[in-house]
C-alpha cells in the first residue's frame, strides 16, 4: 500500500473511524494490526517514522526477561516467554534463537546462575528455545573465544530470542495494511477533537510532508505514543498526573571479532546492579545497556559521555581484547517510557516494565510501558478495552494465529535479507529494472542499493534517515559508513519519490548532522 493511498483516506471528513491510534511504535502498530485483523476500520498516525523513537533502539532481543525473574516478576516472565513463542510461530523469518553464556569469575556463580536459569527453562516449558547448561572453563572459551580468561571458572549457557526491532515494526505496519488498516508515518496529531460535553470525538493531524491538515472522527482514540504519552494526555487534560518516568539507555556496536563466535554474553549484575548483554547481531555485536533517569524526552536523544565510557569500561572486564572508544562503530540511544504510577525508589531500573492502561473521563485510552516481546498481548488488551469504551460490537482477537507479512519457511538467518521474508525474492528481482543498483552500498555494510528502492517504493520510507536508520540498519551498524552511503541513497530515493536536487542536498545534510549522535570520537 502506497502512503498516498493512506493519505487519501484522510480526505473524507465525514468518515468515522472505529479506532484512531496515535503512535507508530511497537504498541501502536501492534494495536493497529489487532484492530484491523478483527475487521475494524483503523488508522495509525505517527508523528515521525514508524519506530523512530524507542521501538528501533532496543537491545534486539525477544526475551522472557532473565532480569525480571531475578526481580521476582514471575507473571511478566511467563507472559513474555509465551509471547516469544507466538512470535516465533507467526514470524519465523523475523525471530530466531540466540545462545548466551553467563561467564562466572566467582566460585559461587555456577550454582547460583545455574539454578536461576533452570527456573527460566521451567517457566518456558514448550516455548523453550533450548535448555540451559553449566559449562566448564574450556567449553566457555570454545563458545566465546573472545571472553576474558583470567579467573574464569566456567559459565552457564541459555537460549533466548533475537530480532530486528525496526524491521518488525515495518512488518507490523505492512501486515496491518494487508488486513485493511491504514498506517501513516510523518503525520503529527496536533489536537484532540471534543464534543460539547468534552468527550473526545477525533483528532486533528498534520501531514509533515505537505503541511496539509485534516480533522478526523473516531469512535475510539488511543494514545500509544510511548515517551510522548504525557504530551497527548496534556491535550486531553492539562492537570493530569504525569505517567511516564523516562530513562535513557545507550548501546554501542562493535566488531564481531571481540566475541570471536556466534554465542553472546550476558552479565547479570554489574557494580550498580545493571544487566549488560553482548549480542551478536547482523554480523556485529551490540553491547548494552545503560539506565539513566532523565527529565525530558525527544525523538533523537544524545548519548552521555559517561554512558559510553561505562559500556567501554565494563566491556573490558569480560573481553580478552580490551575495548577502546576507537573500536565503537556506532552508538545509539533510546528512551524507555517507564510507568511512574508504580512504586519507585527513585531508580528507573526498578520501575514497572509491564504495561499500564488507563481511560480518562473524556474517553482517551492510554496504554504505556511494556516491552517489544509482549507487544501482541498489549495490543489485544488495548483493543479489548477500546471496544468497550467506544461501544463497538465485540470481535475476538485472532492475532495469536495471524502470520506476519512476509511469512515463509524459506529463509536463511545468516543472510541479512531474512528480515524481508518472502519479499526478499521481489527485492532481488528489482535487479532486472535496475541492474546498476545490484551491488552492496558500502564495503562495511551488508545492504544493497536495491533495498533503497524497495524502502521508498513499498515501505513508506520518506527520508534518508528512514532508509538508513530503520529500513536498513546502516546507521547503527556503522555510522561513518552510513554517512558515506547517504548521497547515493538520497539520489535513488529522489527518483522514486519525485524529488529534486535541492531535496537531495537537504537530506544529505540532515542525515550527516543526525549521524553525529552515532559517531564516537
Amino acid at each position: 500500500m502506497k502512503r498516498s493511498a493512506c493519505i487519501s483516506q484522510l480526505e473524507d471528513s465525514s468518515k468515522i473511524w472505529d479506532f484512531i491510534i496515535i503512535g507508530g511504535g511497537a504498541t501502536g502498530l501492534g494495536s493497529g494490526l489487532d484492530a484491523a485483523a478483527r475487521g475494524y476500520s483503523v488508522l495509525v498516525l505517527e508523528q515521525g517514522d514508524f519506530a523512530e523513537a524507542t521501538s528501533s533502539r532496543s537491545t534486539k532481543m525477544v526475551h522472557g526477561g532473565v532480569r525480571y525473574l531475578q526481580q521476582g516478576n514471575i507473571s511478566l516472565v511467563m507472559e513474555a516467554l509465551y509471547e516469544r513463542g507466538v512470535l516465533l510461530k507467526n514470524a519465523p523469518h523475523m525471530c530466531y534463537n540466540q545462545k548466551f553464556v553467563v561467564p562466572d569469575y566467582k566460585w559461587w556463580g555456577l550454582p547460583y546462575y545455574g539454578i536461576g536459569l533452570k527456573a527460566y527453562d521451567m517457566l518456558a516449558r514448550k516455548y523453550s528455545f533450548g535448555k540451559s547448561q553449566i559449562l566448564s572453563q574450556k567449553t566457555v572459551i570454545k563458545e566465546v573465544p573472545g571472553v576474558l580468561r583470567k579467573n574464569l571458572k566456567g559459565g552457564v549457557t541459555y537460549h533466548d530470542g533475537q530480532f530486528d526491532d525496526a524491521r518488525l515494526a515495518i512488518t507490523l505496519a505492512r501486515t496491518m495494511a494487508d488486513h485493511g488498516g491504514y498506517p501513516i508515518n510523518h503525520a503529527k496529531v496536533t489536537t484532540l477533537l471534543k464534543d460539547q460535553a468534552g468527550k473526545i470525538t477525533g483528532v486533528s493531524v498534520t501531514d509533515q510532508q505537505t503541511g496539509a491538515s485534516y480533522d478526523l472522527k473516531a469512535k475510539s482514540v488511543i494514545n500509544a505514543t510511548g515517551i510522548f504519552t504525557d504530551d497527548i494526555m496534556n491535550m486531553d487534560n492539562e492537570n493530569h498526573k504525569k505517567l511516564i518516568a523516562p530513562s535513557q539507555g545507550v548501546h554501542i556496536v562493535i566488531d564481531k571479532k571481540f566475541l570471536g563466535g556466534k554465542t553472546g554474553i550476558m552479565v547479570p549484575k554489574t557494580d550498580d546492579g545493571r544487566v549488560i548483554f553482548f549480542v551478536p547481531w547482523h554480523d556485529k555485536v551490540v553491547v548494552g545497556t545503560t539506565d539513566t533517569p532523565i527529565d525530558s524526552v525527544c525523538m533523537e536523544p544524545k548519548p552521555m559521555e559517561e554512558e559510553i565510557d561505562f559500556l567501554v569500561d565494563h566491556s573490558a572486564r569480560y573481553l580478552e581484547t580490551p575495548l577502546t572508544r576507537a573500536d565503537v562503530l556506532s552508538v545509539f540511544t533510546g528512551i524507555r517510557p517507564l510507568v511512574a504510577a508504580d512504586k519507585s525508589d527513585g531508580k528507573t531500573k526498578n520501575l514497572a516494565r509491564d504495561h499500564y492502561l488507563t481511560i480518562s473521563d473524556n474517553n482517551l485510552l492510554t496504554i504505556a510501558g511494556g516491552k517489544w516481546t509482549t507487544y501482541r498481548h498489549m495490543a489485544e488488551d488495548c483493543i479489548d478495552n477500546a471496544i468497550k469504551m467506544g461501544g463497538h460490537t465485540f470481535r475476538p482477537s485472532p492475532t495469536k494465529d495471524v502470520k506476519l507479512h512476509g511469512y515463509t519457511d524459506d529463509f536463511d538467518h545468516k543472510n541479512h535479507m531474512h528480515v524481508y521474508g518472502s519479499d526478499a525474492a521481489d527485492i532481488k528481482n528489482l535487479a532486472v529494472e535496475y541492474p546498476q543498483l545490484d551491488e552492496t552500498m558500502h564495503p562495511d555494510l551488508p545492504y544493497s542499493w536495491l533495498e533503497v528502492v524497495w524502502a521508498a517504493r513499498n515501505e513508506w520510507a520518506l527520508t534518508v534517515a528512514d532508509t538508513l536508520s530503520r529500513r536498513t540498519r546502516a546507521l547503527i551498524l556503522n555510522a561513518k559508513a552510513a554517512v558515506e552511503a547517504a548521497p547515493k541513497t538520497a539520489e535513488i530515493m529522489a527518483k522514486e519519490l519525485g524529488k529534486d536536487d535541492t531535496w537531495v542536498k537537504e537530506q544529505v545534510e540532515q542525515f550527516t548532522k543526525l549521524a553525529e549522535n552515532y559517531i564516537v570520537n
